[in-house]
This record gives C-alpha cells, sequence and structure tokens, in this order.
C-alpha cells in the first residue's frame, strides 16, 4: 500500500486494505513517520514499513533538489523491502510518499494499481501513468493521463452511511452545513461569521451548522448566540454522515474526499476550493460538479459574508433546483470503489500466478 503524507491518500488506502484483509491477504504499508500513515495504518491494524522521502512539487528549489538527492536511496530501500515481501502488487494512491515505491515497483516489473480520486492528477500519478496495469479514477477528464484501455471509473471509497442518506424534502427552513475539515478553513470560518448579520436582517429562515476547527472555535462559539442565527456551532463533528442528512445545503471545500462525500450523500454544494492545493486540484474537483450543475463553484479570494449569503439565498429560494443539484451529485457517486480495486488486486495476483 503506498501513499502517505495526508488523510486523503491514507484514508482510502485504509479502506482497500481492509477489503483485502477480510477476504485473507495481507497488505503492508510503506509510508514516513511523519505522514498520517505513521498513526492511522498501524492503529488499523496493518504493519507499516518506514522510508524516507520528501515532496518535490510546489517546494523550493533547494527543497526539491534535496528531495531528489534522497530518491535513489528511498527507491533502493524500496527494493530491498519487496524482496523481504515478494508482494504480488503494489496499490498507490499517488503522492510523494508512494513515488519511491511505484518507481521499485516498476523495476521489479510488479504491477501497480494507481487511485487517483482528482481531476488534475498528482505529480506521482503523471509521472508513473504509463506503466500502471489499472488507473482507477473518479472523473472522466482524468483518463487522458493514462494509457487508452486502462482507466476505469470507481470514485473514491466513502463510508456506507452517506450513501444510505435519503433525500430530504424542502421545508420552511434551510439548514446549512459549513465545514472546512476536519481543521477548519479560515476563509470559511471568516466568510461565515461575516454573514450573519445578512441571514438576520434578510429574515430568511437559515439554520447553520458550523464545523470550525479547533483553532477558530473558542471565538466563534462565543460570538455565535448573539448573532440571531438559528444553529450550532461545534470544533468537530464526530459524526459527519448524521450533519449530512440534516443539512440541505453543503458549502466546503473541494478535495476529493470531501466531493466524493458530497456526491454520495446527494448534497448540492458551494464548494470553495483551497488555492494552494498542489497543481489547483481542488479547483478542477469543483469545476467538474459545476459543469454538472451539481454545486456551485466559489473562488477563494471572491469569498466574503456577501457573496456567501447570495448564494445560501439564491438557492434557499429555490428548493426545487436544490433537489435538481442533489440529484445531479448522486448521479455521480460511485459505491463500491473499495472492493472493485480489491477485485483488480486479486486479478493481477491471479495473472502473475
Amino acid at each position: 500500500m503506498a501513499g502517505g503524507g495526508t488523510g486523503g491518500h491514507v484514508i482510502p488506502a485504509l479502506a482497500v486494505a481492509r477489503e483485502l484483509r477480510d477476504r485473507g491477504h495481507e497488505a503492508v504499508f510503506f509510508g514516513t513517520r511523519k505522514g498520517f500513515e505513521a498513526k492511522l495504518a498501524p492503529a488499523a491494524g496493518f504493519p507499516i514499513e518506514w522510508i524516507e522521502v520528501s515532496a518535490l512539487n510546489r517546494t523550493g528549489w533547494r527543497q526539491a533538489l534535496r528531495s531528489l538527492g534522497t530518491l535513489p536511496a528511498s527507491v533502493a530501500h524500496c527494493l530491498k523491502l519487496m524482496r523481504k515481501y515478494r508482494p504480488q502488487a503494489v496499490f498507490s494512491m499517488g503522492g510523494y510518499v508512494a513515488g519511491p515505491v511505484v518507481m521499485a515497483a516498476i523495476l521489479r516489473r510488479i504491477p501497480i494499481v494507481a487511485m487517483e480520486p482528482n481531476a488534475m492528477p498528482g505529480l506521482t500519478n503523471r509521472w508513473i501513468g504509463r506503466f500502471v496495469a489499472r488507473a482507477l479514477l473518479s472523473f472522466e477528464e482524468t483518463a487522458r493521463y493514462f494509457p487508452k484501455g486502462r482507466t476505469e471509473i470507481t470514485g473514491l471509497p466513502v463510508r456506507k452511511e452517506f450513501f444510505a442518506i435519503p433525500p430530504r424534502e424542502p421545508g420552511e427552513t434551510t439548514t446549512v452545513l459549513i465545514t472546512g475539515g476536519s481543521r477548519g478553513a479560515r476563509s470559511l470560518n471568516q466568510a461565515a461569521r461575516e454573514s450573519w448579520p445578512y441571514i438576520r436582517e434578510s429574515g430568511l429562515r437559515v439554520r447553520i451548522l458550523h464545523q470550525t476547527g479547533g483553532d477558530a472555535y473558542e471565538q466563534i462559539a462565543r460570538e455565535f448566540p448573539a448573532s440571531g442565527v438559528a444553529g450550532e456551532v461545534m470544533p468537530f463533528i464526530d459524526d459527519m454522515p448524521a450533519a449530512f442528512a440534516k443539512a440541505d445545503l453543503v458549502v466546503c471545500r473541494s478535495g476529493a474526499g470531501a466531493v466524493a462525500e458530497v456526491a454520495a450523500a446527494g448534497k448540492p454544494a458551494i464548494l470553495v476550493p483551497f488555492p494552494y492545493a498542489a497543481d489547483n486540484h481542488q479547483f478542477h474537483n469543483a469545476e467538474a460538479l459545476y459543469r454538472l450543475g451539481a454545486a456551485r463553484l466559489v473562488a477563494d479570494a471572491e469569498l466574503n459574508g456577501r457573496r456567501l449569503f447570495d448564494e445560501i439565498r439564491s438557492l434557499a429560494e429555490h428548493p426545487r433546483d436544490m433537489q435538481e443539484m442533489g440529484e445531479r451529485a448522486r448521479a455521480f457517486a460511485h459505491p463500491g470503489a473499495a472492493k472493485r480495486a480489491a477485485d483488480l488486486l486479486e486479478e493481477l495476483e491471479l495473472r502473475r500466478h
């Protein structure tokens, strides 16, 4: 299992690893001590082997040179580990942590299944695209980065609870879930606070569910009771599928995981791409849903309280339009992504035997 650093790389890989384990196979993670995999993989009961690797993309030239300098040793270490484990296949989520792992797999002619959840593939998956046995994608437009005939639209593994969320019938009050992820997003938090006076003065019946992240929670929670707006402010939402089920509209970033959850839940969304994401991939993700008519797209630089209120009001005043957006979003969802990835890995194992 290759791919780490962020939760967006590790959590889908864990879903595939669990599926493989349930079928009697062994899944071993290769990762760094600094990434999310260092905590999440052992906690889930999977062995992990440590490798040394640093990011190349969106770094200064000095850091890039240092990273390139350590790459041969990292690849050599991965080759040594592969001689130890003799893997039948490598599953890659991309990211810089996967780089030396997939390079070693190419040298040893071990088949690679790559999952690319973003509309714009990351640097590692672009580099090794022509070597993959199969590329599992979330967006049709991503197929051009991989060999013809080796791609498949599977989506990203998403908890089954999101797929079980029933459509909401329009009511007198529009419930808006605002979340910038577990750590929060400064621009979303600021825009939410700035939107309170507009909501109050308009008389629009809106209820806010706001996950702020830990850093901003204390101040926002202290100010919210005086806002005159109905709702609840939380530092972290433990049961996100339950929060989605209560929401008529979701305001969030457009990372691959967030987009997959919005689609699985069939929710209309206002997507605000993180402007500093590698290769601007969050913009490309949001743009894909926007073109489908499943979401609104607001640039981070254009987001403020007035703009957020205007977007919410334009949708809240046309609940049938929101329903249609949710239906288009659900049509984008793909259940069973982890199962399909495990199926392909088993097929590759049989071919090698």
